[in-house]
């Protein structure tokens, strides 16, 4: 009797047994499924969340990449209107210039022709006041001056010697008008500076070398404005380089 209760008891306690290890195989089984039910929600969510930080990183890098197309175009914009401004200042610079320029111009071609005007109204008074005795004029370019030369040569100064001493021996109460001439190379402003530097040249030396009173000379230029040749070929213009050296009582 006490074996078939023991007998009993064990293959009670196997079939307990065996039971209890089915119903927790079961819930392991259960808690495993549940698990891989949640990790395979997690990896769609962590999915979603990747796909949609990739789009929003895609995103600000096409904005990024917008402004950086506005920045270059601004910066275009500015370098364009800054060579437009420089360019309209050089053209105004260039026009103000030639202006300026054409403005000195005219005011020299005005002022030469009024001192030419004055010359000859000058000229013209003398001649009504005095009597023209004769003129000498110097233009040969081996006995006076170079081209843009206002240095006296010795064959000029041989010259004034000799037209001198004629004077001298005169004795006579006489005006010396002291006309200078250039030939139509240069500016009218330059022609008149430069004749008026010869004529002047020929005043001192008469003055300083032979005694005759500054009060009896005047020195005037013409500059380019009197030529006797037409400035076409080297000897022309050698004429044109001349002094003229008139005398009247």
């Amino acid at each position: 009797m006490k074996n078939f209760f023991f007998t009993f008891a064990m293959v009670g306690g196997i079939i307990l047994s065996g039971m209890t290890g089915c119903a927790s195989k079961k819930y392991v089984n259960e808690k495993i499924e549940l698990l891989a039910i949640k990790n395979q929600e997690l990896g769609s969510d962590i999915g979603a969340s990747k796909a949609e930080m990739d789009a929003d990183i895609s995103k600000v890098w096409k904005e990024l990449e917008m402004n950086q197309q506005d920045i270059a175009r601004l910066r275009n914009a500015v370098a364009n209107q800054r060579e437009e401004f420089h360019k309209k200042l050089i053209n105004q610079k260039e026009k103000f210039h030639n202006e300026l320029t054409n403005q000195k111009e005219e005011f020299h071609k005005e002022l030469t022709s009024t001192q030419g005007a004055v010359a000859r109204a000058m000229d013209a008074e003398r001649v009504k006041k005095g009597k023209l005795l004769y003129e000498m004029t110097m233009s040969d370019e081996s006995v006076f001056f170079a081209y843009k030369e206002t240095e006296l040569s010795e064959n000029a100064r041989s010259a004034l010697d000799v037209f001198a001493m004629n004077l001298i021996s005169e004795n006579k109460e006489v005006f010396i008008e002291i006309q200078g001439h250039t030939d139509d190379i240069g500016s009218d402003e330059y022609n008149f500076v430069l004749g008026q530097a010869r004529s002047e040249a020929v005043l001192r030396y008469l003055h300083t070398e032979h005694k005759i009173p500054l009060h009896r000379m005047s020195a005037f230029s013409y500059g380019e404005s009197r030529p006797v040749a037409l400035n076409e070929t080297e000897s022309d213009r050698a004429k044109n380089r001349r002094v003229v050296l008139v005398v009247m009582e």
